[in-house]
């Protein structure tokens, strides 16, 4: 392209509004999300995250590689968060039982106790935010709009597959 745009390189009004909805409305949703963590349970939203993720690993633990494009934040990101985990008794990182090549991140019990805890306040703020004020059958649609971003994201970048 010759650096001029054309309408057809343009949002319409209506998608333009929508666009902006979602801007705004996840940017507001992930920092009230995050404040309620880290409030009521000293936990930030990517810790949070980690936490989730190893909890639901076999065996509670996981591949650093494979954390962090779980969580699609970079490896040095996910790194100095399990750090901190780390450091306040959450998780225990240590060599790859399997091959001892590589690193893996396991939930301790007090992680799994601080996932436990803080799992209610961030489902109720999911639920109250975001779930309950759209109907079934568009939260079903979010859902299917998201995956299929997911998908043509990852077709894109094979390397970022988080499923």
């Amino acid at each position: 392209m010759n650096g001029e745009t054309t309408d057809t390189d343009w949002l319409d009004q209506n998608q333009q509004r929508s666009w902006r909805a979602y801007l705004v409305g996840t940017t507001l949703l992930m920092d009230r999300l995050d404040r309620e963590l880290r409030e009521q349970h000293n936990l930030a939203m990517p810790e949070y995250e980690i936490l989730v993720r190893l909890s639901e690993a076999p065996d509670r633990r996981m591949r650093m590689a494979l954390l962090a494009d779980s969580v699609s934040h970079s490896r040095s990101r996910v790194t100095h968060t399990v750090a901190r985990l780390e450091k306040a008794g959450l998780v225990r990182r240590a060599a790859c039982e399997s091959d001892g090549r590589g690193v893996e991140a396991s939930i301790t019990d007090k992680g799994m106790a601080a996932l436990e805890s803080a799992a209610p306040t961030h489902v109720a703020g999911v639920r109250q935010f975001l779930v309950d004020l759209a109907g079934d059958e568009d939260f079903a649609a979010v859902g299917r709009v998201f995956n299929a971003v997911t998908d043509k994201l990852i077709d894109t970048n094979p390397a970022a597959d988080i499923r």
